[in-house]
């Protein structure tokens, strides 16, 4: 219980007060779980229960295609949020598979346990909103990206969105991330070494 109050403490004090009531309540929500490197901890077609808080470690979620290839749509970072949210927050089954690339440890929360915080503190729904905004204004940015950049752009963004992931997360990661191959990844890499030298 001591490290979920400090983790309730971490995530949300630094722009909300809280009445130690309110931050047992908070707690008692969230459930801290710690999985191995390579644990799929959402599975595609089940029921999305949890979204995650990523306390330590380094996870994605990505989608199988019917052809078999792998399509990395995020990754989680410590102080990173991480869910298939359509399934989430329609309360359906999971597109997507969520995969811990690094040992992780993780707080979970439902949706049910998620909206009694909302409802009996309702300056969290206001702050967890702000953040999901920030959110979703990055996924549409990546989109524009996407749609707009060269695989290099999306590369150079790649890279300053996430600093030093490359050293936990492997190639064909980064690779179906940008959208491209490995082979192109790695050429990528050589051209912008040779822009710096």
């Amino acid at each position: 219980m001591q490290d979920t109050l400090a983790f309730v403490q971490e995530i949300f004090s630094e722009k909300l007060s809280f009445t130690p009531d309110e931050l047992a309540f908070i707690a008692q929500k969230f459930k801290r779980v710690t999985f191995e490197k390579g644990t799929i901890i959402l599975q595609a077609d089940t029921f999305v229960q949890y979204q995650y808080f990523v306390s330590e470690g380094c996870l994605r979620t990505f989608l199988i295609s019917k052809s078999g290839k792998e399509h990395t749509i995020q990754f989680a970072i410590k102080n990173w949020w991480i869910s298939d949210y359509i399934g989430y927050f329609s309360q359906s089954k999971s597109i997507l598979n969520i995969e811990c690339i690094q040992d992780a440890v993780l707080y979970k929360i439902s949706h049910d346990d998620m909206e009694a915080i909302y409802a009996k503190i309702p300056t969290t729904e206001s702050y967890i909103r702000k953040k999901l905004e920030r959110a979703f204004v990055n996924f549409q940015k990546r989109i524009l990206a996407n749609l707009s950049q060269t695989a290099k752009e999306r590369y150079l963004n790649f890279a300053q969105e996430y600093p030093n992931i490359e050293q936990y997360v492997k190639n064909y990661h980064i690779a179906s991330y940008l959208g491209i191959t490995t082979e192109s990844l790695s050429r990528i890499r050589k051209e912008i070494a040779q822009d710096v030298s």
